[in-house]
């Protein structure tokens, strides 16, 4: 009878879990049951695998609707028709293709029409269903004389509740249920929160108000399970439709076996595969270790044993054949994640990590105890990812487009209501104000916080309505809202994707499956990870720009993005070309390298550009390969967060703190003094302290995802980890201190091969930082995505000599470019002749190397107006001054004006006042052609008055169209009654007032900068500081505290820790200069500030605007 269910994979539309279905069923005493989401086959795996422990046999469909209106419902009768029930849908989500609103005939599916509108003439596999509310008209029905091809249908959506109305959130009777004849009045009701709950998914679906939704795209009030006994006697006149839809049901099966379903054979041929990964191996072998010793050739005949016993020889070449193609096309690649561990992965150069120089634990990645598949990470650059994308679909999928032609496709990730966005939602579907919304969603107005009361919240704050949506939108918090996409997870099958899920088609055009990473593993389904991030690019384009500063008839300016405008002809970047990026056993030696290590001189690298990264190096004295590694993985919150990071350091740096590890766990894991670093280390104290197996150690390590904590098999294994702890006769409390551990992994841990990976990625960063530090930061600034803002990484570029030059139509490019100036008969030029004449005198050596802000760094300024400067100045050459760039360039007075004030037209000699009053004067839209005027003339100009130019105006503009000043920003500050003059604090004859936290006859306590620090340890000291980064933290009684960096007036970076206290007295006020009081603190050779007062100085007024 229950052959049309709804989980909340319909979105917004059902309320219930897979697994709340099975719970209500097994409490109806219901044996069969069919999961029928609309347009959905997400919840299905799940379904499957929970439904035998609730003693339900399942059943798999998809319900089809063209908007409101329910077309047919479709029951597999197999997993061959789940397939094509997949195949049927598919099409609507990648495509947009109308479903038919006649079901097709398809030989493993029954069909079930809805009474309302069902087809006159039936197949064989298709039959009418019947709802209770349909039973008063089936009497005066022709389909009364075919009961032999009706069922009974009673949909379920709600859990049950013994009631017989249901009240809405705003207090209305909102729902009757007694819509039957009195004799089939029902002794159940949904629940109220339910449907309540559903009403307003539907409001939210909709787009409207709960008082203005249709009728018809609600649920009926009767959508919930029954008793044998309930539906019996609802179904009593008509007993032979519940043995017809029980006999549909008896034919249905769906089985998902958890066996590999990956492409069997990359090759097509299964004993050719396993010659190419033999061959392929050992010449892998011969490229990585000049003197192949016995211990190496063992490792190797090991893990291709057991790659080939487990079935995994076709994951391997698949990967190798993408990173192939990868380095084919000059993309550089790196290959993480616990795949690191193989030395056949390192042969075969998937990976850049010799897992026998870190002695990697290879069972972590495979072991014959483990049944889930391996798993290999593969980084490409943000810009590249994309195009190998589309290597594998073009490869592994048909042309034709039939969605039973793909065997490629993304992952996707179930996208869930959280707590602000669900607030904010309900608060529009039941008509809240703007402002009652942002109140009930931040938690901090009287309200609610966090969905409870506030402490100094009254009961009569809140009205009903809003009591409502904050109890509804707990409800919502962790239910999908709609199917999102992993960040580079795809499988590729031997059967049709389609086979497991139906396929939908975001905006970026590859097909994407509707189950997540975990429903494919349950499958059989290898996930392979292809994902972008912007460090590769930013040594991809940082190489380039070396490589082509090598060519000797190159352009000056070079700009990482823009080679081809340059018209400068590169081949696919050979990374062995200018520099030997993969060297990485040079790298480890070079002493510049270590040198930045040992200093936490690491702005722009690669993953130990942080502030909390720096400082730990800066704690470890890092300057090697190995504490590299370990440092990378104990900067993960699932280490730090649980105190072992903490215990690292002490150990590290004092070895007499040793003696305070556990013994077990010391022998263990000597390298990391005892300290539980990498997720081998789990695998490794479950199984040798906790004695478990291979594969319940696994189970352990994946229990570090949250969501698979939950699975039985986790709590069964942690059941016995305990059981055999008690029996060994540890010592009280000693077993659950390290389950402690174990569990503060959370999922934030690292595989070593994984950090080793990171480490060989941070090596390459740091390389072209020593050596090349101009390119490099110029690759960064263009890649976007780094830890810092944009200014910072300028600032760096400074300190490496470069000059900061605001953006010029004549001499940037669409990004940041690195430009050598030459001075020709007294004139500044660049390599295209342009003039760089600016009114005020360059205090600069023609030889320094200038960095200009690329055009679309500039904000406000249209990607067009960037595009047509561009294209117009490689065309014809440089812009002769602003009547020539209006000319030329169809620019409109706004867009004129932005480059304007941005400084853009500097090469012309005048001021900006100048410049505005000329193009008040001289734009005239539509005067531009496309060729320009046959003759360049001049019109004679006006004479001006004298118009005033303000250096602090230009920093001003900067800030609005830059977002930050080029000057230095310690100049902008207005210091108050107390300001800095000549190194010493002084009183201030500025009218502003501004109140010092000083007594005006107790001076503030000296002001020291950066490298003064270790002079004043335990000294109370003042400092200037400009704003970088804010970290907050939550103390373990629940009070927050603070972590800012900072630059001081030499340009150094430095540190200051806020202690709830403080933090809640003196909180930071954004961006700008800071002047902090505190203490001096030392640790491991870290210099900080505990700061005891704070306050943020204001900048000068602009002048043109007075002093208001």
């Amino acid at each position: 009878m229950f052959l049309n269910c709804h989980s909340w994979f319909s979105f917004k539309y059902g309320v219930l879990k897979p697994e709340a279905l099975l719970e209500e069923a097994a409490k109806a005493g219901v044996r069969t049951l069919a999961l029928t989401d609309i347009h959905c086959s997400a919840g299905i795996p799940d379904f499957v695998r929970d439904a035998p422990r609730y003693g339900v046999r399942p059943v798999a469909g998809i319900e089809f609707r063209k908007g409101p209106r329910l077309l047919y419902i479709g029951i597999a009768m197999n997993n061959n028709g789940l397939q094509q029930l997949n195949e049927l849908l598919s099409p609507h989500l990648l495509d947009d293709e109308a479903i038919p609103e006649r079901a097709p005939a398809l030989t493993d599916v029954f069909f079930i029409h809805p009474f309302s509108h069902a087809p006159q003439q039936l197949r064989p596999n298709e039959r009418v269903g019947i709802r209770p509310s349909d039973l008063t008209r089936l009497p005066f029905s022709p389909w009364v004389k075919r009961q032999h091809e009706l069922v009974a249908l009673m949909p379920v959506t709600f859990r049950r509740c013994e009631r017989t109305s249901v009240r809405g959130c705003e207090g209305e009777r909102v729902m009757e249920p007694g819509t039957l004849a009195p004799s089939h009045s029902l002794t159940s009701s949904p629940s109220k929160k339910d449907y309540n709950t559903h009403r307003l998914l539907r409001t939210v679906a909709k787009n409207t108000v709960v008082s203005m939704l249709p009728k018809e795209e609600l649920a009926q009030a009767d959508e919930c399970f029954r008793s044998e006994e309930e539906v019996r006697r609802i179904y009593n006149d008509h007993p032979q439709l519940i043995a017809n839809a029980e006999r549909v049901l008896e034919q249905c099966s769906i089985v998902f076996d958890g066996s590999d379903k990956t492409r069997v054979a990359f090759t097509n041929d299964v004993r050719a595969d396993r010659e190419k990964l033999h061959r392929d191996t050992r010449e892998g072998l011969r490229y990585r270790y000049p003197e192949v010793t016995p211990k190496v050739l063992a490792r190797m005949h090991h893990e291709l044993d057991v790659i080939e016993r487990m079935g995994f020889i076709s994951y391997f070449l698949i990967n190798q054949d993408l990173v192939n193609y990868a380095r084919s096309r000059g993309f550089f690649h790196v290959g993480r994640g616990s795949g690191a561990n193989s030395l056949v992965a390192y042969c075969l150069r998937i990976t850049d990590v010799d897992p026998m120089e870190l002695d990697l634990y290879f069972e972590r990645f495979i072991n014959p105890a483990r049944k889930k598949p391996p798993d290999f990470d593969i980084d490409f650059s943000w810009k590249d990812r994309d195009e190998v994308y589309r290597y594998v679909f073009n490869k592994y999928n048909s042309t034709d487009g039939r969605a039973g032609g793909i065997h490629a496709a993304q992952i996707a990730t179930y996208t869930t209501f959280q707590w602000r966005g669900a607030i904010r939602e309900l608060g529009k579907a039941v008509g809240l104000p703007p402002v009652e919304i942002d109140a009930l969603s931040e938690g901090d107005h009287g309200y609610y916080s966090r969905g409870r009361p506030s402490a100094h919240a009254k009961s009569n704050e809140v009205d009903k309505v809003a009591q409502a949506v904050v109890r509804y939108g707990q409800q919502l918090i962790g239910m999908p809202h709609h199917l999102g996409i992993h960040a580079g997870g795809i499988v590729i099958t031997e059967k049709p994707v389609t086979h497991f899920s139906a396929l939908f088609r975001p905006p970026k055009g590859f097909p994407v499956t509707q189950i997540s990473m975990l429903e494919c593993e349950d499958m059989g389904l290898h996930k392979f990870d292809l994902l972008s991030q912007r460090g590769l690019g930013h040594i991809r384009d940082a190489v380039e720009l070396v490589q082509a500063s090598s060519h000797k008839d190159q352009a000056s300016s070079l700009n990482a993005g823009a080679l081809e405008a340059c018209d400068l002809k590169l081949e696919p970047c050979d990374f062995r070309a200018a520099v030997d990026i993969h060297d990485i056993p040079r790298f480890k030696q070079d002493p510049a390298i270590k040198e930045l290590l040992r200093k936490g001189d690491t702005i722009g690298c690669f993953y130990v550009e942080s502030p909390a990264m720096r400082m730990l190096l800066k704690k470890l004295q890092v300057d090697d390969y190995l504490g590299l590694v370990a440092a990378s993985s104990i900067i993960r919150p699932g280490v730090a967060e649980s105190g072992m990071m903490r215990e690292y350091l002490l150990r590290h740096n004092d070895p007499e703190r040793m003696k305070q590890a556990i013994p077990r766990l010391l022998a263990i894991m000597p390298e990391t003094y005892g300290v539980m670093v990498y997720q081998e280390d789990v695998i490794k104290v479950v199984h040798l302290y906790g004695g478990l197996d291979l594969e319940e150690s696994d189970t352990v390590r994946r229990g570090m995802n949250l969501r698979y904590r939950d699975r039985p098999e986790f709590k069964v294994v942690e059941k016995k980890f305990f059981e055999n702890c008690k029996a060994f006769g540890y010592p009280p409390g000693e077993a659950e201190e390290v389950w402690r551990q174990i569990q503060s992994f959370a999922s934030f841990s690292f595989a070593k091969g994984h950090s080793a990976s990171y480490a060989v990625e941070s090596y390459q960063s740091l390389y072209l930082k020593a050596h090349h530090p101009l390119e490099f930061l110029v690759g960064v600034a263009n890649n976007f995505g780094g830890f810092y803002r944009l200014e910072f990484y300028l600032h760096e570029a400074k300190r490496a000599g470069a000059v900061i030059e605001a953006p010029c139509v004549n001499a940037s490019e669409e990004l940041c470019a690195l430009v050598q100036v030459e001075q020709v008969n007294g004139q500044w030029r660049i390599a295209n002749g342009a003039s760089l004449h600016s009114p005020t005198p360059i205090r600069h050596s023609p030889s320094d190397p200038r960095i200009y802000l690329g055009l679309s760094n500039i904000k406000s300024l249209e990607n067009e107006s960037v595009e047509l400067i561009l294209h117009e100045r490689r065309r014809k050459g440089p812009f002769l001054h602003l009547e020539d760039l209006l000319k030329r360039v169809p620019l409109s007075l706004e867009q004129a004006r932005i480059l304007i004030r941005v400084g853009a037209l500097r090469f012309t000699g005048k001021s900006k006042p100048q410049l505005l009053w000329d193009l008040t004067l001289l734009h005239k839209p539509a005067s531009v052609t496309a060729d320009g005027d046959l003759f360049i003339t001049r019109v004679e100009e006006p004479r001006l008055p004298d118009l005033q130019h303000y250096l602090l105006a230009d920093a001003y503009d900067e800030l609005d169209l830059l977002g930050f000043p080029l000057c230095d920003p310690f100049s902008l500050v207005q210091a108050g009654e107390w300001e800095l003059a000549n190194g010493e604090w002084n009183r201030s004859d500025r009218s502003v007032p501004f109140t010092s936290p000083h007594s005006p006859f107790t001076p503030p306590p000296p002001f020291i900068l950066k490298r003064d620090m270790p002079s004043h340890i335990g000294k109370r000291v003042s400092m200037l500081g400009y704003m970088i980064h804010v970290k907050s933290a939550t103390t373990q009684t629940g009070n927050y505290m603070s972590f800012g960096s900072f630059i001081d007036t030499a340009g150094d970076f430095w540190d200051s820790t806020q202690f709830p206290q403080v933090a809640a007295r003196y909180p930071f006020r954004g961006r700008g200069v800071y002047r902090l009081t505190g203490v001096v603190e030392e640790e491991f050779g870290h210099y900080s500030l505990r700061t005891t007062s704070m306050e943020k100085l204001p900048w000068k007024p602009d002048p043109r605007y007075g002093e208001k």
